[in-house]
């Protein structure tokens, strides 16, 4: 079965003055009650500003009922672990067992990104290692509410929710919640040795794997998932794709369209990917074409941003003639 959920671009707040936190809550009660699965927000310090993931996620929890919510992605490896599994476990707790983990290690194809880690006292040239043991740390945590971890970036002994008076420790609803990671392996790195080594983190560290950024190529997600079937099982497993789509009336009005949103949204990162690979910008047809293909190559959640201003509109015209 096939879901398919709204990222709410929390960075659009900052960009548009017309839309705000409250237009970003409006959206997601919208998006539930237009017949999507899932709401997602995004995440950036100061590289690309936007309102904070996990404080948009809480309200979400209140405005909404049913809809999955979750990050695309979060930069774990910004956070540390303990912190982390406690604000997860109480966003869990607050949505009723309706949380995603989209984790990612954060992308330093950008100085901006690379001065992400530096604010932090972080070397971002770790951030793969920091990435991989925070995520286990986080996973124990989540899971018992207490972890013992002895590495190279962490080491705890005993670090537990509980002192002992506590009936339980503080645990989320889903124990654990399911983590999904980011990978693309396609962009900025050799093919044979990225997704060799992004396929084993993926398949090792991840209840799901999300990616983006290579919609011309659907044979990509094909191969990878086969990488992943040869180190692990892959039932129940999800395979996520972030996709920015454009409706319009004419291919060429909705492609220029796109094109002005992806500048305004990723100073200094948009010459990194082809403005085709960041997702179909056409007629209804052309989009419904787009996300059959992508769903035949093994995608089972697709998380739709909507590269226009009018994010509301957009979404409703989505829901009513591209979702049935």
């Amino acid at each position: 079965m096939v879901h398919v959920g709204v990222n709410l671009n929390n960075r659009e707040a900052l960009i548009d003055p017309g839309f705000g936190v409250s237009g970003l809550l409006d959206l997601g009660d919208l998006a539930e009650r237009a017949g999507f699965d899932s709401v997602w927000v995004g995440d950036s310090l100061v590289a690309r500003p936007r309102y904070a993931p996990l404080m948009l996620l809480a309200a979400l929890a209140q405005r909404t009922q049913s809809v999955l919510l979750g990050t695309a992605c979060l930069v774990t490896t910004l956070r540390h672990p303990v912190q982390l599994a406690q604000a997860w476990s109480t966003l869990d707790v607050l949505s009723n067992g309706r949380t995603v983990l989209g984790a990612c290690a954060g992308n330093i194809a950008e100085d901006a990104v690379k001065k992400e880690f530096a604010i932090l006292g972080l070397d971002h040239r770790r951030r793969l290692a920091i990435f991989e043991e925070g995520l286990k740390i986080l996973r124990c945590l989540l899971s018992e509410g207490r972890v013992t971890h002895q590495g190279e970036e962490f080491s705890f002994d005993d670090v537990a929710f509980s002192t002992g008076v506590e009936p339980e420790p503080l645990l989320p609803v889903q124990k654990p919640p399911p983590i999904w990671i980011v990978a693309n392996p396609s962009i900025g790195a050799s093919k044979a040795r990225g997704v060799s080594s992004a396929a084993v983190r993926v398949a090792e560290l991840g209840d799901g794997w999300m990616t983006c950024c290579r919609a011309s190529h659907p044979e990509e997600v094909s191969d990878f998932l086969a990488a992943l079937a040869r180190i692990r099982p892959l039932d129940g497993f999800d395979v996520a794709y972030q996709v920015t789509t454009t409706l319009g009336d004419t291919r060429d009005d909705a492609f220029a369209e796109q094109g002005r949103y992806i500048s305004a949204y990723y100073p200094g990162f948009r010459d990194a990917v082809e403005l085709g690979d960041w997702g179909p910008a056409g007629t209804v047809d052309a989009v419904a074409a787009w996300f059959r293909e992508f769903s035949d190559a093994g995608v089972t959640t697709f998380i739709c941003r909507f590269a226009a201003l009018d994010q509301q509109g957009q979404l409703e015209r989505f829901a009513r003639e591209v979702l049935p």
